[in-house]
């Protein structure tokens, strides 16, 4: 298949294919499109793919691949779609990839890579979606990924993470969905409430402590709001009041204190809410036993009009 000079696209997806992936596929020079996911391919990534000097999409998700991703792959100038996710991928994430000018989405997801998240991905301009989640990646969040304008979806959920959340994530204007939950976080910055567009925010399952910012009340589309299974204290922030299209609150597991806000009361769309496991006092707004699944049981005070 190497010998096929004029190949513009090959798609080979959802068979069982066996065996590596041939280093020969590196001689297809007009190669656009490479589709090689969902079967049983194994071995490494041939580096000879980064001569692939046309290619637009290389999709090799969910397979068996092992060893470290090539360096190599920096070099496809023209790269707009990089799946790697669900193989058995190990070590760190080249930096090289930050050099993929006209990549839009990059997914390495599940796999089982280590060290350091590049602070080069900061220089993905075009860049649509990241998703690295379910590796075991470590350190901090680099603060570079904030120059990130175009990003949908910024995906780290369940790694290694530690620190605090950059600041700079608050400048991605564009972010519709922030998923960190399952790593070692330790702050949330106020500035995350001038992401605009949010639709989720999930940071459950962290290490967070101090208080909620007041500002995450600015984020006009927000949906969904996940700090559960914290270490956050301090006053519930009444601005959660404001979040007019939440239809998900889970803030319980924490230890947080003081009187529920009867602000809660005004979130007419509010489907789920979660307040368990916090120190709670006073009453609970009477508006909230309207919301279809609560634990408000759990807490043991009072409604507001009793």
């Amino acid at each position: 298949m190497g010998n096929l000079a004029n190949l513009h696209e090959l798609y080979l997806s959802d068979n069982q294919l066996t065996g590596g992936i041939p280093s020969e596929l590196g001689n297809l020079a007009n190669l656009e499109r490479l589709d090689l996911s969902w079967n049983q391919l194994t071995g490494a990534i041939p580096a000879e793919l980064g001569n692939l000097a046309n290619l637009e999409w290389l999709y090799l998700f969910a397979n068996g691949l092992t060893g470290a991703i090539p360096s190599e792959l920096g070099n496809l100038a023209n790269l707009e779609r990089l799946y790697l996710s669900g193989n058995g991928l190990t070590g760190a994430i080249p930096s090289e990839l930050g050099n993929l000018a006209n990549l839009q989405e990059l997914y390495l997801s599940s796999n089982q890579l280590t060290g350091a998240i590049p602070a080069e991905l900061g220089n993905l301009a075009n860049l649509q979606t990241l998703s690295l989640a379910y590796n075991q990646l470590t350190g901090g969040i680099p603060a570079e990924l904030g120059n990130l304008a175009n990003l949908r979806s910024l995906d780290l959920r369940d790694n290694q993470l530690t620190g605090g959340i950059p600041a700079e994530l608050g400048n991605l204007a564009n972010l519709q969905t922030l998923y960190l939950w399952g790593n070692g976080l330790t702050a949330i910055p106020a500035e995350l409430g001038n992401l605009a567009n949010l639709e989720r925010l999930d940071l459950r399952d962290n290490q967070l402590t101090g208080g909620i910012p007041s500002e995450l009340g600015n984020l006009a589309n927000l949906q969904g709001l996940y700090l559960n299974n914290n270490g956050l204290t301090g006053a519930i922030p009444s601005e959660l009041g404001n979040l007019a299209n939440l239809r998900g609150l889970y803030l319980n597991n924490n230890g947080l204190t003081g009187e529920i806000p009867s602000e809660l009361g005004n979130l007419a769309n509010l489907q789920r809410l979660s307040l368990r496991l916090n120190r709670l006092t006073g009453c609970i707004p009477v508006a909230l036993r309207s919301v279809p699944d609560n634990d408000l049981s759990w807490l043991d005070l009072p409604y507001c009009d009793e």
